[in-house]
């Protein structure tokens, strides 16, 4: 892989490389990285593993080479303490909570020694905590040149150790809002890389449809109400039809939300003929232009006023654009959750615009990633962002899943449609558990689901239950380390991302083969679009992206050479269809059974004797 990457640095060319986990990717593509003497953007899928590949990773490989390269961590704005909002925090006391006024004390204690401003460093307040964004700026509510603090900006300072450097850790939702916007803060350094490095690539499709769509979102209308209120108490007091229209438009966002209803994420057209809805989208647009036409007058008073002024002409176009019908080539859709909603604009292609990025970059361009390929084929990754002309290259993990895994499908499992599919599920989880005692991940492809494994499962377990939702999932990961025997039951952000080695985690148990919802609104304009063009959507689409999916998942289970553990698929459809085999194929290889007993024999056993054949 070390070897793929430096030619493709060398030649700038563009490299698709699949390496399963316990490859060493990350020395694969930094060892050349800091040899080739090239400015390198490397994009990372999370913070997280920003943070870990900045602080560890890229340290260490530097210390071995005794590579003089010098390195910056760059994230998005959100990610740094606001000199100018923490000020504006400060007079909010009435406003917040007990909890958040003790959180926003840490804060100020912790303004006074931090070098950078990244608020991962204060690990005494959490990371969703709600005093976070009154802090942050984003890019509406940044003031930029205008800022009496512009010379301290922690922002700022990180772009500019970013453009001195030759290796700049970034990580995705950073890299399209560059490319996107051109405003999220280092349009000056994308097109001065030599190349690009992508790590964990198979996240990027669903990123790109996000920035390259448009979004107006519940929060973003009550974050401009906001800080509307507060600069209007520090630069323009006596204007009070200023805060009587920011709160006019506070009481139609929270309409529009009752309107759309809770919890719904749907097609535009199931709601736009709705005279209700249609009455309510009129009453927000009217009141975004009277809120844009004070905050005219009113921006003479400050910098504050006239950056609320950008935002809500900002907003209001974003607006109208919404309430047109979406073009052929873009997905109109909704999402609402109990107190917010976003409204939405998205892709249906992101391939033309995305290579179109590239094309205008010239750079050389590395995607890896432990899960890319459908079996031998890259064909579905590179076909959805234009990567047709890529080298491709597949690397097995290195581990021995033949002797250290097993994979059992039980026998006699209902149809995932069944009304007691969960209860075939938790009855099966049991028996494992049994064998294993404990140390599980069980992972299910939907919430209710998850909810209703948990309640039969809660209080009948000899081991320590673990749920997501109960608890962050920092926090969970960490007590299911420490404990040694329990069961963690998750969904969505447990699938990637989770790194647990050693005998904590000795079995994966996953309920159903991972198939995006049906009545998905984005799903469905992609298999209808797909359908138009003679194409089989379920072949070309469905079935490739649930294979990645499900290889994700599986990717929990042997994360160290010397882990043993066993995976559980419970879906019947493995055996009974014939699209089974394409998951199968694309699993590592390892002994595979239907009976029981040979997991009880596994881990009762170092090495117990299998019958059935390899898959």
């Amino acid at each position: 892989m070390a070897e793929a990457t430096a030619d493709t640095l060398a030649a700038n060319a563009i490299l698709i490389v699949e390496a399963g986990t316990g490859t060493g990717k990350t020395f694969a593509y930094l060892m050349p990285a800091l040899q080739s003497g090239k400015k390198i953007i490397i994009s990372t899928g999370t913070r997280h593993l920003q943070d870990q590949l900045f602080a560890k990773d890229l340290p260490v490989v530097r210390a071995a080479l005794q590579a003089p390269v010098r390195s910056a961590l760059l994230k998005g704005r959100a990610n740094y303490l606001c000199w100018h909002r923490l000020g504006i925090a400060a007079g909010e006391g009435r406003r917040l909570s007990g909890r958040q006024l003790h959180e926003l004390e840490d804060i100020r204690a912790w303004s006074a020694r931090t070098a950078s401003g990244d608020i991962a460093e204060l690990g005494s307040v959490p990371e969703d905590s709600a005093i976070w964004p009154r802090v942050t700026s984003t890019v509406e509510n940044c003031l930029g040149q205008e800022c009496e603090y512009f010379q301290d900006c922690f922002v700022v300072k990180a772009r500019r150790q970013a453009l001195e450097a030759d290796i700049v850790v970034i990580n995705h939702h950073l890299l399209f809002a560059d490319m996107v916007l051109k405003e999220e803060g280092f349009g000056e350094l994308l097109p001065g890389a030599d190349a690009f490095i992508i790590d964990e690539a198979h996240q990027l499709p669903e990123v790109a449809s996000v920035f390259f769509g448009t979004t107006l979102g519940s929060q973003q209308l009550r974050d401009l109400v906001r800080d509307t209120r507060l600069e209007h108490v520090r630069e323009a007091g006596d204007m009070q039809d200023l805060p009587e229209a920011a709160d006019r438009l506070e009481t139609v966002t929270h309409q529009l939300r009752l309107v759309l209803g809770q919890d719904r994420r749907a097609a535009w057209s199931e709601v736009s003929a709705d005279p209700a809805l249609q009455e309510v989208l009129q009453q927000l647009s009217a009141c975004l232009q009277q809120l844009t036409d004070w905050l005219v007058v009113a921006a003479e008073r400050g910098k504050g006023l006239e950056s609320c002024r950008a935002r809500a002409v900002l907003l209001k176009d974003r607006l109208s654009l919404l309430m047109k019908h979406a073009s052929g080539e873009y997905i109109h859709w909704f999402e609402t959750f109990r107190t917010s909603f976003r409204l939405n604009l998205t892709p249906l292609d992101v391939a033309p615009v995305f290579r179109n990025c590239l094309d205008n970059l010239s750079s050389a361009w590395v995607f890896t990633s432990a899960t890319l390929a459908v079996g031998d084929s890259f064909e579905h990754f590179a076909g959805q962002l234009g990567l047709e002309d890529a080298r491709q290259l597949k690397l097995d993990s290195p581990f021995d899943y033949r002797s250290n895994a097993l994979l059992y499908l039980p026998g006699n499992m209902p149809e995932p449609n069944d009304r007691f599919y969960v209860d075939a599920v938790v009855a099966c989880t049991r028996d494992v558990l049994q064998a294993s005692a404990g140390r599980a991940f069980v992972l299910f492809t939907s919430h209710s689901a998850l909810q209703a494994a948990a309640a039969q499962l809660a209080d009948t377990l000899d081991y320590p239950l673990l749920v997501q939702g109960t608890a962050p999932r920092r926090e969970l990961l960490e007590r299911f380390r420490e404990l040694g025997n329990a069961v963690l039951l998750g969904t969505g952000s447990f699938w990637e991302g989770v790194d647990v080695r050693g005998e904590a985690l000795s079995c994966v148990i996953i309920d159903k083969l991972p198939f995006s919802s049906p009545g998905d609104p984005i799903l469905q304009a992609r298999i209808e679009a797909l359908r138009q063009q003679g194409v089989n959507p379920f072949m070309a689409y469905q079935l490739p992206q649930a294979v990645i999916n499900l290889k994700q998942g599986v990717g929990r289970l042997i994360r160290d050479r010397h882990d043993r553990g066993v995976l559980v698929l419970c879906d019947p459809r493995l055996r009974s269809k014939s699209y089974g085999r394409v998951f199968l194929k694309s699993l590592p290889q390892m002994p595979s059974t239907a009976d029981s007993q040979q997991v009880h024999a596994f881990f009762a056993a170092a090495s117990p004797a299998l019958t059935e054949p390899v898959v």
